[in-house]
């Protein structure tokens, strides 16, 4: 096999080879059947069965030319065998076609990885506003009705935050969009600094802005608006020509609640607490506790 030009590392027996395989993630296997302290059929059950090996071929070698040890040898898991006394010319064929195999079986695992890369990557972005780097609608959407109606079954606290950030249009008629979107960002930032990982940020849709807090009670829901008030407020947002200070008005609802009986409610309680928010002055938190 060295004149044929292959690299050959060798292991004197089933225990030692299971190390070298493990160390040196050779491309392939040549074994002998029967060897001391562990067979040819315990080492290939091992390699087979064992995900971090990968694949790797196993041609297994045997003077016992009976079906039954063939048989044997196939069902857990050897790609070929040989019978001894072996002829160079069918070794050097078999190997080759191993090869082939592992050869196209690695393209075959490196392609399924870029797949699951990119499936990934257009998962995320079609669950990610890819201005802010928080959920989008669709995202926002699916995980409430999920957290509505497991906190429903299992009697479980659930508050959502609604934001809106305060007179932001003027932010935008004064300083242009690209600067309106730098101030999107870093709201967004300043809110994944003040809440947990477990709790859920999205964009509602233009600046609007919600916060799913599982199990969260009404009095902890009230104490993280009001923390993501003050930081916001007390955030300077700057693009080297222009800053500007920005405030947030955030309404919250919370579940269990006999009025709330939908996800729909429990949104629109929040937009209700929110607007009246707005209309106390703004820069401010406020509750629906009843209609």
């Amino acid at each position: 096999m060295e004149k044929a030009g292959f690299e050959i590392i060798e292991a004197q027996d089933g225990r030692e080879s299971l190390g070298v395989i493990r160390d040196r993630k050779p491309d392939l296997v040549l074994m002998d059947v029967e060897m001391p302290g562990m067979s040819g059929h315990d080492v290939c059950r091992i390699i087979k069965s064992n995900s971090g090996f990968g694949f790797i071929p196993v041609i297994l070698m045997t003077a016992r030319d009976d079906v039954e040890t063939k048989v044997q040898g196939l069902e857990i898991g050897a790609d070929d065998y040989l019978v001894k006394p072996i002829n160079p010319m069918e070794l050097n064929a078999r190997v080759k076609s191993m090869l082939r195999l592992k050869e196209l079986q690695d393209e075959l695992v490196a392609i399924n990885e870029k797949l699951k890369s990119m499936n990934d990557k257009f998962r995320e972005l079609s669950t990610t506003d890819t201005l802010m780097g928080i959920g989008n609608r669709r995202s926002f959407d699916k995980r409430i009705s999920y957290e509505f109606q497991r906190a429903q079954r299992y009697k479980k606290q659930l508050s959502l935050l609604m934001l809106d950030l305060d007179h932001f249009k003027r932010v935008n008629d004064k300083y242009g969009h690209p600067f309106g979107d730098k101030v999107l960002k870093t709201v967004a930032r300043v809110i994944n600094g003040c809440i947990r990982q477990v709790d859920i940020v999205a964009r509602y849709g233009g600046e609007e802005i919600v916060i799913v807090l599982p199990e969260t009670k009404i009095e902890e829901a009230k104490l993280v608006a009001e923390r993501i008030r003050k930081a916001v407020a007390q955030t300077v947002i700057s693009d080297g020509d222009d800053s500007v200070s920005i405030t947030v008005s955030i309404g919250i609802s919370n579940v269990p609640n006999e009025s709330i009986d939908s996800s729909e409610k429990f949104i629109s309680w929040a937009d209700k607490a929110l607007y009246l928010a707005k209309e106390n002055g703004r820069n401010r938190v406020e509750c629906l506790e009843e209609e």
